[in-house]
């Protein structure tokens, strides 16, 4: 019981911050003039990875207690690659 808890609530962190990621990689420039969209693809890839880390802190926690398995660190791992790369190579208009 308590391990079916604690995996619906990793599954909808992940669902939240791969809302905010899939936010940050749809973000594009509207034209020479929108000078924010560097900021809010870096503002949707950093919730998105302060929502990761939550997960990753829970799915650690979940592991080493021996409710979880090891391949709950997949998403984890998957989700903070990918907003750290959409960081990194945010648009520039």
């Amino acid at each position: 019981m308590v391990t079916g808890a604690w995996a619906t609530v990793l599954v909808g962190l992940h669902v939240l911050a791969g809302f905010f990621v899939l936010s940050a990689l749809l973000t594009e420039s509207e034209g020479p003039w929108d000078s924010t969209v560097t900021g809010t693809a870096r503002l949707m890839a950093g919730l998105g990875l302060a929502v990761e880390l939550m997960a990753f802190a829970g799915t650690a926690a979940g592991v080493n207690t021996g409710r979880l398995r090891r391949w709950w660190y997949a998403p984890v791992a998957a989700l903070v690659v990918i907003a750290l790369v959409r960081m990194v190579f945010a648009p520039r208009p």
